[in-house]
């Protein structure tokens, strides 16, 4: 067995970014990464725009300016203003060539068609300037950045409505076991429900990985061989429950095996989730998940979560760790790290019953994983832990 350090490395060395780009329309770009620089196609503001209502001046020496005329935001006239004239102008309004201070209406006086004022102002005072977030031809976004609701919304401003990202990976869930039925059907004795798939796909589905397919195949190893051969030709993340074990009817180690696939670890000093595998074939990256569903679900976030991170290009590739206080005691068994089931709030965090790696009635209500080093046997109530905050 290799260390936790140890699997982490390794499947930080092993996993790259994607090359494959692909366009997308803006609004559905969210959590994407940008494959190339977004040069700006105007200027932004594309006009000198009036960031206040009140009154655009022709500046000089007066207390006094007729008004001649009214901008409204969204008008294309460009009234022409001499010295001691004003227009009525609102916000987000172009703002007249030959105007150079704003005057915001709550500091004016007007009576029929004449503006009073007796206060002091700059020149281009509450004047955005044109070009003032981004200039033409000016990098408006750099590649690899993160598409968030701001980022639509920017580039929406800018007349753009769709992006090249970097193409998010497809990934197959391959669930094993004759003992497996799906859920609705009878269950007969010696049977279970099949979860793990759904499962792993709701994990992706929660991170906004959609491309995901499920494979599902019984404990024999021509039809393990055959299946694992088509999802290692189709897709760039494989995530296999079950059937890692060196058990008579676990076939999918000796398939692995006759596939080729380069076996990077096998078994990590851990729990739960122990049996875990971890390979590659070509560019294809293959996780072997544990069967029992907690100890799958918190491989997947460990390590699994890593491969997918990197192959979006992120730079930030693990779950958050921060540092809490218990408010419950545990006593671990073993040398084994351990990865608790946990409840984080405002810097403190429940240790939960139930932590065996069959049990997901526990980890339906985390929101964290604690983790618990290989010397440390007891947790004792206001110990500093390290938590993991799981995606929520």
């Amino acid at each position: 067995m290799i260390s936790i350090d140890e699997a982490i490395s390794i499947v930080k060395n092993n996993s790259k970014t994607l090359q494959e780009f692909k366009t997308i329309k803006v609004e559905k770009a969210f959590g994407y990464l940008l494959a190339e620089d977004i040069v700006s196609p105007i200027d932004m503001p594309p006009f000198r725009q009036s960031a206040m209502d009140g009154y655009a001046i022709s500046s000089g020496t007066f207390s006094t300016y007729t008004i001649i005329g009214e901008v409204k935001a969204g008008d294309s006239i460009n009234p022409e203003l001499k010295p001691g004239e004003a227009v009525r102008i609102f916000t987000g309004a172009a703002v007249p060539d030959t105007a150079d201070v704003i005057l915001i209406q709550e500091k004016v006086t007007v009576k029929d068609n004449e503006l009073y004022t007796e206060e002091e102002f700059k020149i281009a005072q509450n004047i955005r300037p044109k070009g003032e977030q981004v200039q033409k031809g000016e990098v408006a976004l750099q590649k690899g950045a993160k598409i968030v609701p701001a980022t639509v919304g920017y580039l929406y401003s800018l007349g753009i409505d769709e992006v090249s990202v970097i193409k998010k990976p497809s990934v197959a869930i391959v669930s094993t076991g004759n003992e497996l039925i799906e859920a609705g059907e009878e269950l007969k004795h010696g049977q279970i429900y099949e979860s793990n798939s759904a499962m792993l796909t709701s994990a992706l589905y929660s991170l906004k990985f959609y491309e995901t397919k499920v494979y599902k195949i019984e404990d024999n190893y021509e039809a393990t061989l055959s299946t694992l051969r088509t999802v290692l030709e189709n897709h760039a993340l494989v995530l296999i429950t079950g059937g890692i074990s060196v058990g008579e009817y676990d076939f999918v180690g000796r398939a692995l095996k006759e596939l080729e696939v380069n076996e990077l670890f096998y078994k990590v000093k851990q729990k739960p989730g122990k049996p875990l595998f971890y390979g590659k074939k070509d560019e294809t990256q293959i996780f072997a998940l544990p069967g029992n569903p907690a100890a799958s679900l918190s491989c997947f976030y460990i390590y699994a979560y890593i491969v997918l991170q990197k192959m979006m290009g992120k730079t930030t590739l693990e779950l958050p760790r921060v540092e809490s206080n218990a408010l419950n005691s545990f006593i671990k068994k073993g040398d084994r790290p351990q990865f608790l089931k946990a409840i984080y709030n405002d810097g403190k965090v429940e240790l939960l019953e139930g932590q065996n790696s069959s049990m997901l009635q526990t980890f339906a209500v985390s929101n964290a994983l604690v983790f618990v080093p290989g010397e440390v046997s007891e947790i004792s109530i206001n110990d500093k832990v390290e938590t993991i905050l799981l995606p929520v």
